[in-house]
């Protein structure tokens, strides 16, 4: 698992292309880092400490070598899908030669190595899932999964559609929580609000892809880098237990306990969520599904 040096080398590599690129967004660096933790924190983190260089880090971050017989339903599900398909045993070659220079440094992913139709179905320190090879077939035979550049824009991509999915496409700022959710539907191409973090893939005895993301994302806050100032983490609240009936769609939350006509002083509307008595209101398979690397025909390997 990332720990705080592994987040402090990612963000003194990529930070500043982040902060580019999210420009305008409402995802943050700390966010962008997180994800990047629970996507491909089984490879990167120990390619790093291995002294390899940025490039070849970027283009041995694949995974993913589930197929039919795993429970994979998206495409490909097996090698003779792949390779049915224009350019498909193109794309095979690439995929399985990046399973087996990954898997020799990442010793948890050497039993698939070994036999000889597995092949990786994950891309991109981000992670992008083969099943869209249909439609850019370029993105993978080019490997432009290598750039972090263009990495970091499909991921972007990719979250705007998934903040979209659940109520969030005109929100300029994200709490650390709804940011959570936002992955989780990045993740698994949808979001039950009742549910909260408790979502995606936990491992035995484990925790839920939604509460490890949110975790990583906490812990990249108190990681400085450059100069910039360190963000304690977060009170636990305290106060009075209270429940909220909602009878409309959105919690209106506002800057005084009153309501105007005009709803002038609604600050912020929040998707309806299935309360549990918290003490303050918590902001494929489908098409979308995409595992981590903590749920691919591996052993961890910390």
């Amino acid at each position: 698992m990332p720990n705080a040096n592994d987040i402090r080398w990612f963000k003194e590599q990529f930070s500043s292309e982040i902060k580019a690129a999210i420009e305008g967004t409402p995802f943050s660096v700390d966010f962008l880092t997180a994800l990047a933790c629970q996507e491909t924190g089984e490879i990167w983190p120990i390619l790093s400490r291995k002294g390899l260089s940025r490039a070849r880090i970027l283009e041995l971050c694949v995974g993913d070598t589930l197929d039919a017989n795993k429970g994979r339903h998206a495409f490909p599900q097996t090698k003779a899908d792949l390779v049915a398909k224009p350019n498909g045993q193109r794309m095979f070659d690439i995929a399985r030669q990046g399973l087996l220079d990954m898997a020799e440094h990442i010793t948890s992913y050497q039993a698939a190595a070994s036999m000889p139709n597995k092949f990786c179905h994950g891309f991109g320190i981000f992670q992008y899932d083969l099943q869209f090879f249909l439609k850019e077939p370029d993105y993978f035979l080019e490997k432009r999964y290598a750039d972090f550049d263009v990495c970091i824009r499909k991921a972007l991509g990719e979250l705007r559609s998934a903040a979209k999915k659940i109520g969030f496409a005109d929100r300029t700022t994200l709490s650390d929580r709804e940011m959570a959710f936002v992955a989780i539907a990045y993740n698994t191409g949808g979001f039950k609000a009742s549910k909260g973090l408790k979502q995606g893939y936990r491992p035995p005895g484990g925790k839920f892809y939604g509460e490890q993301i949110f975790e990583f994302l906490e812990l990249s806050k108190t990681v400085q880098v450059d100069g910039a100032p360190v963000e304690p983490p977060p009170e636990p609240a305290t106060g009075p237990l209270y429940e909220v009936n909602i009878t409309d769609n959105l919690l209106r939350l506002r800057s005084e306990p009153m309501i105007d006509a005009d709803n002038a002083n609604v600050k912020v509307r929040l998707p309806k969520i299935a309360h549990e008595r918290k003490p303050f209101w918590r902001r494929k398979e489908s098409m979308r599904v995409k595992p981590t690397v903590r749920e691919r025909e591996v052993e961890p390997c910390w």
